[in-house]
């Protein structure tokens, strides 16, 4: 398989950083976390305005048909960037959802209002204790008991959790739940969350790697600037080992997500692996280069007053998000040690010969 990306998918990314670029500096966040605020409606807006919210809804119910594949670089560059609005937790997580269920008139009513922007969806699922920016949505996915509920926000008693990432903010749902609420049985809904799951996992492997990266240039513009015994400390061979090691660790774990963005989500054992491999590699990148970049700025690394700051604790949300490293182990090990290994299972060789 050709897993090089295509001149549309590179250029759709290239539209979505330039716009982060001049929307979403650290100085931006820093400026909303000061009011007390986690989301810019001016710059959800913007985002709104490029289309992007269907673009894993299949064109026949308006959006974009496309696939994660084309979804993948995007949030690597809403990681970088440290993206507060819920682009990807509706793009690529709850339109698909629902678009998944076309027959189903309170689904397909949702997914229209929130393809025009007109509201957000936010998803619970039982990967995740708390549910992400409920406070926002105009509606609120909640599997009860297996199936799956849509319901209103206006119906729903949200109670706050704290979270080591100010900008996600979680609430626990309660909500009473009906025959008219209910847009999939249980054995209807069972396939619709493991896809949620998968397609959350990627995404969240695919910011990780993103903001990795990010961590990474902060210490290499740190090391450039700030001087020890009159020369840039990134001149003395130790800092540039430490910086060396985590690009290098960014390198190897970038296509290991890209090859997962070409996994279908409502795969099973062996798409089901590669997508938890990905989430464990770029995960413990964006630890690493968190760790690196906190040390290389010394002393004021361990306060707010320094931009890493607002990527470590993205890093630490993520990394428990849409499935803890545990339970992505366990994943990666039933492949491993469940059917046979060898280079003629290697890719998408796996599911062939499995």
């Amino acid at each position: 398989m050709d897993f090089r990306f295509t001149e549309e998918q590179t250029m759709m990314a290239g539209v979505v950083r330039d716009l982060l670029e001049a929307e979403c500096q650290a100085s931006a966040l820093r400026r909303l976390m000061e009011s007390g605020r986690a989301h810019d409606d001016g710059r959800w807006s913007k985002i709104v305005e490029l289309g992007l919210l269907g673009a894993l809804v299949p064109e026949l119910v308006g959006g974009l048909g496309l696939s994660e594949r084309d979804l993948v670089l995007i949030a690597e560059q809403c990681g970088y960037f440290g993206l507060p609005e819920p682009l990807l937790d509706n793009a690529g997580i709850a339109l698909p959802l629902l678009a998944a269920l076309p027959d189903v008139p309170r689904a397909a009513q949702a997914l229209e209002m929130a393809l025009k922007g007109e509201i957000t969806i936010a998803i619970g699922h039982p990967a995740n204790p708390f549910v992400l920016d409920a406070d926002r949505a105009g509606a609120i996915l909640l599997p009860v008991d297996g199936a799956l509920h849509l319901i209103d926000r206006a119906d729903a008693r949200l109670t706050a959790q704290p979270s080591v990432d100010p900008f996600r903010e979680l609430f626990k749902v309660e909500a009473g739940t009906s025959s008219a609420t209910l847009i999939a049985d249980k054995e209807a809904a069972g396939p619709l969350l493991a896809a949620a799951l998968n397609r959350g996992a990627l995404f969240a492997a695919a910011q990780l790697l993103g903001l990795a990266q990010r961590n990474n240039d902060l210490a290499v513009a740190y090391a450039k600037e700030r001087t020890q015994f009159g020369k840039p400390i990134g001149s003395y061979q130790a800092i540039k080992h430490h910086l060396a090691t985590v690009q290098v660790k960014i390198e190897f774990a970038r296509p290991v997500v890209h090859a997962a963005a070409a996994m279908s989500p409502e795969g099973g054992l062996h798409e089901e692996a590669r997508i938890s491999h990905a989430k464990l590699a770029a995960s413990e990148a964006a630890d690493l280069s968190a760790r690196t970049a906190v040390q290389v700025h010394g002393a004021m690394g361990y306060s707010w007053e320094v931009d890493v700051h607002f990527f470590l604790k993205r890093g630490l949300a993520l990394a428990n998000a849409w499935g803890t490293p545990h339970y992505h182990r366990e994943r990666a090990a039933a492949r491993v040690f469940g059917v046979p290994v060898g280079p003629e299972h290697t890719f998408t060789q796996g599911a062939i010969n499995g």
